[in-house]
């Protein structure tokens, strides 16, 4: 799907906010609405974009949009798509975007997503995912990857930082055979913006799970943000997927899509090494990830033989 000047518009949505310098989740939404429009509603729950989004008496949404309980991104995204439906509002006209956080999304959010996706209901749902609870002082989320430290999963002499792996979301998003879903990154926008769009297209529940840095608690300069989101795709930790579902590409089974595979991964250590959150990690620990990366390139092709 061809993204061009018809489809991005050149109006700012998302402006003057109070996001922290090389935010990425303040890209991720601005991006976003650029493709989705000024008739987009948009919906967020407690989390960066609210805080730094809604500073009474200054709103920097041009669009409609709420804040949700920290919960109920997703029921409220339900309730305002029924709600413009009965007023004769198509859907694809007038998309209702939600943009929730790694911790409302894949912690306290996941019951209400899991339910918008079992009621198809017509809604895109976007994780801005910076791998921890940022906006309330850097905790631990069940997406924060390991080894990171952050205030609940602080490095020591024992422990260097969080001993558990990050939760696959996305796998469990696909599981419920939902219309769409992706994966993406702020590092390569295009395909970000693709996925909006696509989405944007479809009938039903759909889902991006996008990487969007946070300096602050990655421990890394303002000026690579969006480098150090494309390294991370480079070097093989983050796939770019797609999953469509079985009604949307007409087999008995969802399909499965790879969207960038990179001949050759970059160094998995340059990344790690490159980042606050990480400095504790021992050689060994950082060649373990990069093994864990290598497993998770085999899971992915075999969910590709699968679909």
């Amino acid at each position: 799907m061809a993204i061009n000047a018809k489809t991005i518009s050149d109006d700012e949505l998302f402006y003057g906010h109070k996001a922290c310098a090389g935010c990425g989740g303040s890209l991720a939404v601005r991006a976003a609405l650029k493709v989705l429009g000024p008739n987009a509603v948009c919906a967020l729950p407690a989390g960066c974009m609210s805080a730094v989004g809604f500073n009474f008496p200054q709103l920097s949404f041009a669009n409609n949009a709420m804040i949700t309980p920290f919960a109920a991104t997703a029921s409220v995204l339900s309730g305002i798509s029924v709600g413009l439906q009965a007023q004769g509002k198509s859907p694809r006209e007038y998309p209702v975007v939600g943009f929730a956080g790694d911790g409302g999304t894949a912690d306290i959010g996941l019951q209400a997503l899991s339910g918008a996706i079992d009621r198809n209901d017509d809604i895109i749902y976007i994780c801005y995912d910076n791998e921890a609870y940022m906006n309330t002082g850097i905790q631990k989320s069940s997406l924060t990857p390991f080894g990171a430290s952050t205030t609940t999963t602080p490095a020591g002499c024992n422990v260097h930082g969080c001993a558990t792996q990050k939760k696959n979301l996305f796998e469990i998003v696909a599981a419920h055979d939902i219309p769409y879903a992706a994966t993406a990154s702020i590092g390569y926008l295009p395909d970000y913006l693709k996925k909006v769009e696509k989405a944007a297209s479809i009938p039903g529940t759909k889902f991006i799970q996008v990487i969007a840095p946070c300096p602050t608690g990655w421990g890394t300069p303002v000026d690579v943000t969006v480098d150090i989101a494309k390294e991370m795709v480079d070097c093989g930790l983050w796939p770019l997927l797609e999953y469509e579902g079985s009604a949307v590409c007409g087999k008995p089974a969802g399909q499965f899509t790879v969207n960038r595979r990179p001949k050759e991964f970059s160094s998995v250590e340059h990344y790690i090494r490159s980042q606050g959150r990480f400095k504790a990690l021992t050689d060994e620990e950082v060649a373990g990830v990069a093994a864990a990366r290598d497993a998770l390139w085999e899971r992915v092709d075999s969910l590709l033989k699968k679909s």
